[in-house]
């Protein structure tokens, strides 16, 4: 018999998953698909949750699943300020910054940590947050840029990252506090990322338009070139979306699909040919960078994302970067996995439940910038 029972919301732009875990074995899982139309009737993006809950709790009853059996509720997190990776317990302060998004950016995570603690709520059970996205562990030297007063803050697939982390290191039957990784997501964006004893000392920032392109993402572009772009008459919003929603395969492509612009490629398109190879060579150029943020001692190259279901592109990166670590390919990935997985690290004891302070974990006036 299962010791503990743990129910995992991850909401997303045009899904929200559910999943049900007894202890790490999952017993009921379901994406539930939202029509474009019944989401544009809500004008704002916390207008939603009423209507998400009912789906949850609709698809969980017609599978069975019991709440009061439950010993916890995982929400995705979102709409928070920088915090240290761990598991956070759901409690007034957070609620008030993931409704607001305090952080900035609108993404429908924010309704995870609200969707979770109503249920918890009601059967008076935990509710948690497990590496959010808005997990920002660098150190302050890898935060100066050039420009005094602008500074490095990441968002990253933080999530799913350190759950990678964590299943290699057991699998090479240690702690990941004692190991050094080279952690990619590679999916409808790209994080590379350098962890060193557990900690995510390094990485770029996805919405902000770093590291390698994506199929959404513009990814790293000279400033000038961009200066240049924002003054030639487009808005700022049409600047900030090359950032996430119209850079990277969609702006050279007009498709977001990397298999398309496999076959594109395998097709003989000379220019699909080449943003393909200039995706893996941005990937491999990043992961070379992490790799001298970690003086070259790194235990591992781990992959993971939907687009590392590509052979093609998991040898690439293989036959260039074999020689910092050995490279690892975790095709997927493990949000709901890790999110349950948290909850039960802190519940058996293993872990201890951090409390969301509301303040970012870099503050440059500390350090008297």
């Amino acid at each position: 018999m299962a010791k503990y029972r743990v129910l995992t919301i991850n909401p997303g732009s045009t899904s929200t998953k559910v999943a049900v875990f007894d202890d790490e074995t999952e017993v009921f899982s379901k994406n539930i698909v939202h029509a474009a139309e019944d989401l544009a009737a809500f004008a704002q993006l916390t207008q939603q949750k009423p209507y998400r809950a009912a789906l949850i709790l609709e698809a969980l009853q017609e599978n069975g699943i019991d709440l009061s059996s439950l010993s916890a509720v995982v929400g995705r997190g979102g709409g928070l300020l920088a915090v240290e990776g761990g598991v956070y317990i759901i409690d007034d302060l957070l609620l008030s910054h993931a409704e607001k998004g305090a952080n900035g950016v609108v993404h429908p995570a924010q309704l995870g940590s609200l969707l979770a603690n109503d249920i918890a709520k009601e059967y008076g059970i935990p509710a948690y947050v497990v590496n959010p996205p808005d997990t920002d562990e660098l150190e302050a030297v890898a935060r100066l840029t050039g420009i005094k007063g602008v500074y490095r803050n990441v968002h990253l697939h933080a999530l799913n990252l350190k759950e990678t982390a964590i299943r290699h290191a057991a699998a090479m039957h240690k702690k990941v506090e004692e190991c050094n990784f080279i952690v990619c997501h590679i999916g409808g964006g790209v994080s590379v990322s350098a962890h060193r004893h557990g900690k995510m000392i390094d990485g770029n920032d996805i919405v902000g338009g770093e590291g390698p392109m994506a199929p959404t993402r513009c990814g790293n572009v000279p400033a000038s070139e961009i200066i240049d772009l924002c003054f030639s008459g487009i808005s700022q919003k049409e600047a900030k979306a090359l950032c996430t929603k119209t850079g990277g395969f969609v702006s050279h492509l007009n498709t977001s699909d990397a298999r398309e612009v496999v076959r594109l490629a395998e097709e003989g398109n000379q220019y699909a040919a080449l943003v393909w190879d200039a995706f893996k060579y941005q990937i491999i150029k990043e992961i070379g960078a992490m790799a001298a943020v970690l003086q070259g001692k790194a235990d591992g190259i781990l992959l993971s994302g939907g687009i590392v279901h590509s052979q093609e592109l998991v040898e690439s990166i293989r036959q260039s970067c074999s020689w910092i670590a050995p490279v690892s390919a975790y095709p997927g990935e493990f949000e709901m996995e890790a999110m349950a997985a948290g909850a039960i690290r802190v519940l058996n004891g293993s872990e201890a439940v951090k409390t969301y302070s509301g303040k970012p974990v870099w503050n440059p006036k500390e350090l008297g910038l």
